[in-house]
């Protein structure tokens, strides 16, 4: 298949030689035609713009810094949709927007062309080594016809829903990721200024009941079930637990701005009367005030898991 790449930077570029070596045929573009040039080199063919690539290609990816980027390429005046050949498919590898990317998908489907969000995780190592998740928000059955072009960039290609859905869940993975990022730098000096030597601190705490499981497996016990009772570890005592940990901070002069806030959040379920629930039980006050409620059924988080071999 013909294939158009947009975008080669750190991970642009290894997901683009990636391609190559599936044995797409590769049209490439970038800001920068230096960076093109391992490309080239390997048979793939310079297009002068975005429009001239894509109307060469079938399928067409851009992996951008973010939104204005994206936009440009999609619908300037040199953009995608003004090169882009009826039932051809674009899939954006970049963090963007859910807001644009459903407008470029209105503004794409006029035309009779489609656009997808496939946002990737997995870093600069994921990117050369092939071991990507790749988020697709779009239409399901040109997701499913591209799929196999999509394997030769990533190895967890996943259909999320419709557009917008692959940004959103983007979003979500990398923000909590940056907000436990804050917790373990205020907790971790905590421990270093209370005398524990950071090394060993770090070979301790991953192997306790947080460390040894992945970051989002704790959600299936109780928060994605709705399932609070009987208690894993009751509420009451989680609230010990930090309440003494934020003491040791004030003893140390340690600022602990997010375990304070943890702190508010037990008190505030614990003041519910939920003091022998599941700690967890806390995490229903988020949902009132986002006016959500989670409640998948256990049958559908089982297939879940075992889907993923877990």
């Amino acid at each position: 298949m013909k294939v158009g790449f947009i975008g080669l930077g750190t991970m642009g570029a290894s997901m683009a030689s990636n391609l190559q070596k599936a044995g797409h045929e590769l049209v490439v573009h970038d800001v920068r035609r230096a960076a093109a040039e391992p490309h080239l080199a390997a048979g793939a063919v310079w297009a002068d713009s975005p429009k001239a690539l894509a109307e060469q290609c079938e399928v067409i990816f851009t992996s951008l810094p973010g939104p204005p980027e994206v936009e440009e390429v999609a619908l300037g005046a040199n953009g995608l949709l003004a090169g882009m050949k009826d039932g051809s498919a674009y899939f954006d590898l970049s963090t963007n927007s859910p807001t644009l990317v459903r407008e470029i998908n209105r503004r794409f489907a006029e035309k009779h062309v489609y656009m997808l969000d496939a946002p990737v995780s997995g870093g600069p190592k994921g990117a050369a080594s092939g071991r990507l998740a790749l988020w697709i928000g779009g239409d399901e059955q040109i997701f499913n016809r591209h799929k196999k072009v999509l394997d030769a960039i990533g190895d967890q290609a996943r259909y999320i829903g419709p557009i917008g859905a692959g940004s959103v869940a983007k979003l979500v993975h990398n923000c909590a990721g940056y907000a436990v990022q804050c917790c373990l730098a205020e907790v971790f000096t905590m421990g270093v200024k209370a005398g524990v030597e950071p090394l060993a601190l770090w070979e301790a705490v991953r192997q306790g009941a947080g460390g040894r499981r992945r970051s989002f497996d704790g959600l299936v016990d109780q928060f994605l079930p709705n399932k609070y009772d009987p208690p894993a570890f009751a509420l009451r005592l989680a609230h010990k637990d930090v309440t003494l940990a934020t003491q040791l901070g004030r003893e140390l002069k340690v600022p602990m701005h997010m375990a304070n806030l943890a702190l508010d959040e037990l008190t505030e379920a614990l003041n519910r009367g939920w003091g022998n629930r599941d700690s967890r039980v806390a995490m229903l006050l988020q949902q009132e005030r986002a006016g959500v409620k989670i409640e998948v059924p256990e049958a559908e988080l089982k297939a879940a898991i075992e889907r993923d071999g877990k």
